[in-house]
């Protein structure tokens, strides 16, 4: 049970006794030792010490668990800002406690027993399910565990182990428990319900100048300008350094014989193929058409259509029987083939269309070719032409310089704000560079900012050249912007107060279908409703309040798409009975008795760090999490 602790991380009293840590743990690299923790110890709990080899292990171990969930390595640092290393102490600092106190009740476990369960671990077990001292050994080696090293830790598990049986082990959930959680998980709710649309509210006419003045000056930060910022740049990449009128003719030519397979295309054949269940059968099929009988005839007697006996279009190489291939090339044109025994059945060919050998030539290929030259010459060329102009950066050459001196284009897009809107609304051609706007909007003009990589093979040079603040807008400029918004403000009101009307009647003892036929709207309803189940037009919200109280309650509510009113009357429910060996409630009766063992456990540990007293040593952890490298 627990497995020593490990699990019971998982637990909120693990979770608040981290919260704890996390705080403790904000003087990291100011104060140094603790009491009297020894330099190889990372935290003391009592008399049981954690080592600072074992805390190395425990946090690198977390840290590439970790990075494995986010698909890459993570730093020390990335790791730090994550409470990876708090997570990390906080478990062995609980299982410190434990080694404490099953010291102190004098636990133990017999070398025979310690045996047993070493060699019980399906990790250690071999194909045939017996214990594998080679597999024993592959396994530690692979962790980086010593095995007199695990055998001393597996010991500990196991002593602690006795001390969390011992306390919790037996504790289940009570009945009674389980069965105010099983009808409340199961029970279902039936409603009736009218939903108000934008339909029923009708055409919402513009507002007077006054109101739209006044719902502007309300809302001016809603329609300010956003600060825009405009840059230069100068990329480096394959296609802006290539030269293809340096390309010569003959150097063209060249490449066009080395890669003479690339523009030929071998004689292909539009091929059909009809399979038979034997020999036998084929032959039948060929005497038919030898009696005069057409390939087209054959597949309609067949039943078969042309995608059941269409190959498409294919080379010799193309087919992956060697002896097909042979039958059907060597037929003519609109030819059928007698019956040929193929590696997997016995086949009948008919060749549709014959298409004959073809090779592009050199001057209607040529293009491409000499575009493809440039480019590899530019990728070779790229890495000289990067340190040359770092170099001139370095020295203090602006982008305008860098530009003519390597004939470079300098470019200038429109303005942007912080989403690449221009000032109009629309997209601006950037560079596809990752961290380009944020890098824009972090710097200022006149500064020099870093590289930037520009796809595979490309880097970025990038200045700000203008910062266009931020400004309130006059209603002149969006005055379209604000109707728009005024309406659909106006909208949300009209359908709250409709609604909240509409309540009001229902509960004031109007029933619903009443109220349906007052307003025209449709009465509809919802059965089987269950919690945390969102259904057609009932969202979470509309859930929430079905079951928010008595059977006869009612409610207003957003609709399920956020853009209707829901007037929502509980008509109905349904509790479903209790069956204490139904798999449902063995599965609650379980996790409800984990959480009770965790809990009790997990205030036993937080009473034994109480009471024994914990101490860290904070310099060491910080040279294991690289804290203190700069």
């Amino acid at each position: 049970m627990l497995d020593a602790l490990r699990k019971g991380a998982g637990t909120w009293f693990a979770k608040l006794f981290i919260a704890l840590l996390i705080f403790s743990f904000a003087v990291w690299g100011i104060s140094g030792f603790l009491g009297n923790v020894n330099q190889d110890t990372v935290a003391k709990v009592g008399n049981a010490d954690i080592s600072l080899f074992d805390f190395d292990r425990t946090y690198r171990q977390d840290l590439n668990r970790l990075g494995q969930q986010f698909g890459r390595p993570l730093t020390p640092v990335e790791g730090a800002s994550l409470g990876v290393p708090q997570q990390s102490l906080g478990k062995l600092i609980a299982e410190a406690a434990m080694n404490d106190a099953a010291r102190n009740l004098k636990l133990g476990v017999s070398d025979e027993r310690l045996a047993t369960i070493i060699q019980s671990d399906p990790a250690f077990q071999g194909p045939g399910g017996r214990y594998d001292r080679s597999r024993l050994q592959q396994v530690l080696q692979a962790n980086g565990f010593r095995e007199d090293e695990y055998v001393l830790q597996r010991r500990a598990i196991a002593e602690r182990s006795q001390l969390a049986e011992g306390l919790a082990g037996g504790m289940k959930a009570p009945v009674i428990y389980l069965e105010v959680l099983d009808a409340y998980q199961r029970e279902t709710r039936d409603a009736e319900y009218l939903l108000v649309t934008a339909d029923f509210i009708g055409e919402i006419a513009d507002p007077a100048d006054g109101v739209l003045s006044t719902y502007f000056e309300e809302n001016k930060d809603t329609f300010r300008a956003p600060e825009f910022r405009e840059i230069k740049f100068v990329a480096l990449t394959p296609e802006t350094v290539a030269r293809p009128a340096d390309v010569r003719d003959e150097d063209a030519r060249t490449e066009y014989e080395l890669r003479s397979e690339d523009f030929s295309q071998p004689e292909r054949r539009k091929v059909r193929q009809m399979t038979f269940s034997s020999q036998e059968a084929a032959e039948e099929a060929a005497a038919e058409l030898e009696a005069g009988k057409t390939f087209d005839e054959l597949m309609s007697d067949r039943n078969l259509s042309g995608n059941d006996v269409s190959l498409g279009v294919m080379s010799k190489t193309d087919f992956l029987d060697e002896t097909l291939g042979e039958a059907a090339f060597s037929l003519a044109e609109g030819a059928t083939s007698a019956p040929v025994e193929g590696r997997f059945s016995t086949v009948i060919l008919n060749v549709e269309e014959v298409l004959p050998e073809s090779t592009q030539p050199f001057e209607e290929v040529k293009s491409g070719i000499v575009q493809d030259l440039a480019r590899e010459q530019a990728e070779r060329e790229i890495l000289d032409l990067l340190d040359e102009v770092e170099d001139a950066r370095a020295g203090g050459a602006l982008l305008d310089e860098i530009g003519d001196r390597f004939s470079l284009n300098v470019e200038a897009p429109e303005a942007f704000d912080a989403s690449g809107k221009s000032m109009n609304g629309g997209d601006v051609e950037l560079p596809d560079a990752e961290g380009l706007i944020a890098g824009a909007f972090d710097s200022d003009v006149g500064i020099e900012n870093d590289i930037v990589p520009l796809g595979d093979r490309g880097f970025l040079w990038y200045e700000v050249s203008k910062v266009i603040p931020s400004r309130d807008r006059t209603l002149e400029e969006v005055r379209e912007d604000v109707i728009a918004a005024w309406k659909e403000d106006e909208l949300a009101k009209r359908l709250s107060d409709t609604a909240s009307d509409l309540l009001a009647k229902a509960e004031s003892g109007t029933p619903l279908q009443a109220l349906a036929e007052e307003t025209g709207l449709e009465l509809k309803t919802a059965t089987s409703l269950t919690r945390n189940a969102p259904s057609g037009d009932l969202g979470q919200a509309a859930i929430s309040a079905v079951f928010g109280g008595p059977v006869g309650t009612s409610a207003a509510t957003a609709s399920a798409d956020d853009v209707g009113q829901l007037v929502l009357k509980v008509t109905g429910k349904t509790a479903a009975e209790f069956n204490a060996s139904s798999p449902e409630v063995t599965a609650l009766g379980q996790q409800m008795s984990q959480q009770i063992q965790d809990s009790v456990l997990g205030q036993f540990i937080t009473d034994r760090e109480n009471k024994a007293g914990v101490e860290i040593n904070n310099a060491a952890i910080s040279q294991v999490i690289g804290l203190n490298q700069n």
